[in-house]
């Protein structure tokens, strides 16, 4: 369709929610987008093909996505499998005195994982366990994803639809989020749907809130704030009694379901979502313990895993508004999380990059619409005049140039992580698989893996091909509280070691006492001056398995975070990240 006939035919949004208002998103700019008259329906991705491509996605990020943060091992994935397995490391946010973290959460995860679970031991090990668990979670992203995606091809057209696919599809961001074992991913789930039913223009006002609610009490309560635009527009525009007992039955819901949870496990009536809000806003320290940044650190890392997508994601409203478009307020509504919750969380001293998990696909949607009317910013005028409509028409053919940029980027960014970080989910495949119990004897024999400063990388115990292997920390100069293993007792975690505390303060308990017990270690040996390994010592230990690992502090900023092979190879240093095995024992460990 030229531009002549959009003139002459403009979109007009009703001033009121209705099956106009649909009928209106349905055609969006169908000449424009789908390439042909406006008597033709436009062609783009619908629901089914989007959730195609994307499941391809989130199988590849849940196969090779690394565990990015120690919090999703030892505040999940270490309580899922003591769920499962009854062993497992436990922080002292699960200890009974704190209760700071849901199980209701776990157990959801945990259900899905049952089907993979009773397999176990039937050719099916713990680490498929882990890997399947990942897969399901790919899956509900990708059908939150694949709504957005579809009723964004609806209302606005199969360009801008394409883009927001391709950009969910290849980006770092989602590429990690998506299948993390984290409360902000599973925020971002909820928030993600939220914004599709928004958009969707079929007053899904109730679900909107429901699905907000849901999201939030489940996941991360803090994420209210990313939801609170969606919530706000729909008590505004949808009804205000009906859509509020919506939220309002959801959130009694789910916390009575969270409380009698909490009950079971921590043995005392409790509430961990609101003990997780105490602690972070009215604690004296509270989470500045583990750490501070400055002001930029969220754009620094958005702009590492969106690349180019992020700056254009923030000039959206901008662009949108220039574009002089009504049908627009509704796409500028369902992308203001992201500029509520950036401007929330910089204002917070501890940050992390998990904390922006809930806002990623929404980053996707708005720098697919500012890319989709890019050309939009020049006044309508210059497409009158002949030399100055060249450049509307330059930027409009430019756009396809611009998103494979954004995509080469994220996948070698993907490639980066993967390449440079990937060991510590590799080195304990490598691990002798040990029998349950010894042919001699009726005695289990266990042994016990060691690890030093690399304890933050410890992948979980489903990495662990048999129950009887132990891990042990070992003191190499960190001063700060470690998980320990949790403690055996009728009803879940009611019992804990007396030494936890919410100060992060260590114990001498926590580590290992006798360096001796150790029949294999883990250890990641960098180039440091004058600083001497354990796996130096050849006549005590030997190499199992051995793989490099890229030394951040040694490589340059600019070439370690994009894959780039003529230079990644060549200007960055690395370290070997080394399984090992004693070679001379004292004594045969067993109980």
């Amino acid at each position: 369709m030229s531009s002549e006939l959009r003139q002459r035919r403009p979109y007009v949004e009703p001033e009121s929610e209705s099956v106009e208002e649909e009928e209106e998103g349905e055609k969006g700019e169908k000449g424009e987008a789908g390439g042909g008259g406006g008597a033709r329906k436009s062609a783009g991705p619908g629901w089914v093909g989007a959730f195609f491509f994307l499941m391809i996605a989130r199988y590849y990020s849940a196969s090779y996505n690394i565990i990015h943060d120690c919090d999703e091992v030892f505040n999940y994935w270490e309580p899922l499998h003591y769920l499962l397995y009854k062993s497992g490391f436990q922080t002292w946010e699960y200890s009974s005195e704190f209760a700071l973290r849901s199980y209701l959460y776990l157990l959801l995860h945990a259900a899905i994982g049952g089907p993979s679970f009773w397999f176990y031991g039937a050719g099916f090990s713990k680490v498929q366990v882990f890997f399947t668990l990942r897969l399901a979670l790919g899956f509900l992203s990708a059908v939150t994803e694949a709504t957005l995606v579809a009723v964004v091809t609806r209302r606005y057209g199969a360009r801008m639809g394409m883009y927001t696919l391709g950009i969910l599809c290849i980006s770092s961001g989602c590429f990690n989020a998506s299948t993390s074992l984290l409360p902000s991913s599973f925020s971002m789930y909820a928030i993600t749907l939220a914004a599709a039913l928004v958009l969707s223009g079929r007053r899904q006002h109730r679900a909107t809130v429901a699905v907000a609610a849901f999201g939030v009490l489940i996941g991360w309560p803090f994420a209210a704030m990313a939801a609170a635009p969606l919530v706000v527009y729909s008590l505004a525009t949808g009804g205000f009694l009906q859509v509020f007992c919506s939220g309002l039955i959801t959130t009694i819901c789910t916390m009575v379901l969270s409380v009698l949870t909490d009950r079971f496990f921590y043995g005392r009536w409790t509430s961990s979502v609101l003990n997780l809000v105490f602690y972070n806003v009215f604690s004296e320290e509270g989470s500045t313990l583990y750490g501070v940044e400055g002001p930029l650190f969220y754009f620094k890392n958005a702009f590492n895993n969106f690349n180019f997508a992020f700056p254009f994601a923030l000039l959206c409203p901008l662009v949108l508004l220039l574009s002089s478009k009504r049908k627009y307020c509704k796409l500028v509504l369902a992308v203001s999380p992201i500029f509520v919750w950036l401007a929330f969380m910089s204002l917070q001293p501890h940050k992390e990059e998990r904390f922006l998990y809930p806002v990623y696909p929404l980053i996707c949607l708005a720098a697919a619409s500012t890319l989709d009317n890019l050309h939009n910013i020049f006044p309508k005028w210059w497409k009158s005049h002949d030399i100055l409509s060249f450049f509307t028409e330059a930027v409009k053919k430019i756009r396809p140039l611009i998103l494979g940029v954004i995509l080469a980027l994220s996948y070698s960014r993907t490639l980066s992580l993967w390449y440079g970080y990937y060991a510590p989910m590799q080195v304990y495949h490598h691990l002798p698989v040990i029998n349950d119990t010894s042919p001699s004897t009726t005695t289990t024999t266990v042994s016990t893996i060691c690890v030093g400063n690399e304890w933050y990388q410890y992948p979980s115990s489903f990495f662990l091909s048999s129950s009887n292997y132990q891990v042990g920390w070992l003191q190499d100069g960190f001063e700060g509280a470690l998980p320990l293993p949790f403690v055996q007792a009728e009803g879940g975690t009611r019992s804990a070691p007396k030494y936890f505390n919410n100060k992060n303060k260590a114990s001498p308990h926590q580590y290992v006492a006798d360096e001796g017990i150790c029949d294999f270690l883990v250890e990641l040996e960098l180039d440091r001056p004058g600083h001497i390994y354990r796996s130096q010592d050849k006549e005590t230990w030997e190499v199992i398995y051995a793989q490099r690992y890229l030394d951040k502090e040694r490589s340059p900023a600019k070439y370690r975070a994009f894959f780039l092979p003529w230079a990644w190879e060549k200007s960055n240093q690395f370290g070997t990240y080394r399984l090992l095995k004693r070679i001379r024992k004292a004594s045969v460990h067993s109980h």
